[in-house]
């Protein structure tokens, strides 16, 4: 009776959200409408409160029976127990259900394994990258879809807000780079952006529940003090490379393997996004130390222990962001930076199946001669090296093209690569 009470709960508040709820399509939808029609099991993850949910809700939107497990009253639920309550709500009728961060049932995949054997149509939200890969790979291999799904990319973000403005207009053009800086230091979390939630309370509260009940809980770390300061400090530091051995000793950890670990639940929580440095030797790119990227600047800003982010970082873990968005929808894509002997470095390297696709600098602004030089110099080195012509440097408002030693360097202002790449 009580799980019957809490699903029809749960059901009334998703309808109660949705009915009045500004719908933003997203990107993915267009790449992913396909799968809806797909007897395979159908997996949306990402960072908590990205809008998966409603995602899944818009692709769904028929009937349905819906189950959202970050719900305390259902801890240690029997699945069996939530089938027949679903089955007891929505009849015989019932084909399709949605299970909302599906991760907190213990041998979920296991379930709803079972439950597509009997030939429902299963739709999941899960929070926890690798929990979901482990258990879809042992349990689910050939049986699933996964798709992936970020904050508010910038195009999102416009179409969110109504912004119809002329770009070709002066004015059209400088509200657009106002927004950019909106978007830029708040980030993308629809929520923000729809719902109108102040930025620094909502991201502080999203990012303490991250930490606290994903990963910290979910893992039973023992010292929670240095996981969080040592969190703080990777959020705090944007695209900056992590030793684990420098970790270990700044922090007094016991080994580089707690170290480690650390870090892969960070990843796991979809809180940080790490990038290898490339090589063409596979050992190499594992044991490289990562550059790490926070999953919305808007965290950055808010929640750093710094009291002045650097704007250029800020950047370029915006460009990181969308880098990683573009990945999720082309498997074959990988992402890695470039840094050769003399620490020469290239923020991004694409690769796409066995070729370089393209070599990308993210820099505020070139006006100054040194960093200019230091920009193009490491590109050249890395299109030698690489054997790649395609070369961009992604600035805040600078346009141009720059023919260097038989090379041709894009130059690209933020707002125009966000908007039409």
């Amino acid at each position: 009776m009580e799980c019957k009470r809490i699903l029809k709960d749960q059901k009334a508040e998703l309808e109660e959200m949705m009915k009045d709820k500004k719908i933003v399509e997203r990107e993915a939808q267009t790449n992913f409408k396909y799968i809806i029609s797909s007897k395979l099991i159908k997996i949306t993850a990402g960072v908590r409160r990205c809008g998966k949910s409603v995602f899944t809700y818009n692709i769904l939107k028929n009937k349905f029976g819906y189950v959202n497990f970050d719900d305390e009253r259902l801890i240690n639920i029997n699945p069996e127990e939530v089938l027949s309550t679903l089955i007891e709500i929505y009849g015989e009728d019932l084909k399709t259900i949605f299970f909302d961060e599906i991760q907190n049932l213990e041998n979920w995949e296991l379930f709803v394994n079972r439950l597509k054997r009997q030939g429902y149509n299963i739709f999941i939200t899960g929070s926890n990258s690798k929990l979901l890969n482990k258990e879809l790979a042992t349990h689910l291999t050939g049986r699933h879809l996964s798709m992936e799904i970020y904050p508010f990319s910038f195009r999102e973000y416009l179409t969110a807000i109504n912004f119809d403005k002329d770009l070709e207009t002066t004015k059209g053009h400088a509200l657009l780079k106002h927004e950019l800086e909106n978007y830029v230091f708040n980030g993308g979390f629809p929520e923000i952006i729809v719902e109108k939630e102040n930025p620094k309370i909502y991201l502080r509260e999203l990012y303490r529940k991250i930490v606290d009940r994903d990963i910290i809980s979910r893992h039973n770390i023992a010292y929670r003090k240095t996981f969080k300061e040592i969190s703080l400090s990777l959020l705090s530091n944007p695209g900056r490379t992590v030793s684990y051995n420098k970790l270990k000793k700044q922090f007094n950890l016991g080994s580089e393997h707690t170290t480690k670990n650390y870090l892969s639940y960070l990843e796991e929580a979809y809180l940080f996004l790490p990038l290898s440095k490339f090589s063409y030797k596979p050992k190499e790119i594992e044991k490289s130390e990562k550059k790490v990227y926070i999953i919305d600047s808007g965290i950055v800003n808010h929640v750093s222990i710094r009291t002045n982010i650097d704007f250029g970082f800020l950047l370029e873990n915006v460009v990181a962001i969308e880098l990683f968005r573009k990945k999720s929808f082309n498997p074959d894509l990988s992402l890695y930076y470039f840094r050769d002997y003399q620490q020469r470095e290239v923020d991004f390297v694409l690769k796409e199946g066995l070729k370089i696709k393209q070599l990308i600098q993210v820099c505020y602004s070139l006006e100054d001669y040194n960093t200019k030089e230091r920009e193009i110099k490491s590109l050249l080195k890395a299109s030698k090296e690489l054997k790649c012509n395609n070369l961009l440097i992604i600035s805040w408002d600078e346009e141009d093209e720059i023919k260097e030693k038989g090379k041709n360097i894009k130059v690209v202002p933020l707002w125009k690569w966000l908007v039409f790449n």
